[in-house]
């Protein structure tokens, strides 16, 4: 028995949402990629640049996965400086260095995205830095991503 026509089946979306779906996974991907690039680079530093056009072309064959990943890798390393600030202004009682690699890199990465990414929404930077903390770094991470994402968020639609 088929459902009537124009129904759709429940849990699943319209098929003229595939397109967003594929780009949403996409972004997904590269920032995947690019925290598995920061931690390399927050580990052995900048001579792990020489490698970064051969880490991406390994990491994922499709160009704008690649295309995206290096943005927010450029841009994060192009703006370390100011992004670690921003992160320290909020962490209370925390040394950026004394955080988790993981933790550390996953709020670099989010923190990038809101404070010079304003055409991504604060809420998708803050949902995938929280799904990156879950996935690569402990149970508690998501939590403490989550706190400080927010603070950082807040911030940022103050000024």
């Amino acid at each position: 028995m088929s459902a009537p026509e124009g129904a759709q089946s429940v849990g699943r979306r319209p098929e003229s949402d595939a397109p967003a779906r594929t780009a949403i996974r996409k972004r997904t991907r590269a920032r995947e990629l690019a925290l598995q690039f920061l931690y390399q680079w927050d580990q052995r530093g900048d001579e792990t640049l020489e490698d970064l056009q051969r880490f991406l072309t390994n990491g994922d064959s499709d160009p704008d996965v690649q295309e995206f990943a290096r943005k927010l890798i450029r841009g994060v390393i192009g703006n370390v400086a100011d992004v670690d600030k921003k992160i320290v202004d909020v962490a209370e009682n925390w040394d950026i260095h004394r955080m988790a690699v993981v933790d550390r890199n996953v709020l670099r990465l989010a923190t990038y995205e809101l404070v010079f990414l304003p055409d991504i929404p604060p809420k998708v930077s803050i949902n995938e830095g929280i799904d990156l903390a879950k996935r690569f770094s402990t149970a508690e991470s998501g939590a403490f991503v989550n706190g400080i994402l927010d603070k950082i968020r807040q911030r940022c639609s103050e000024t």
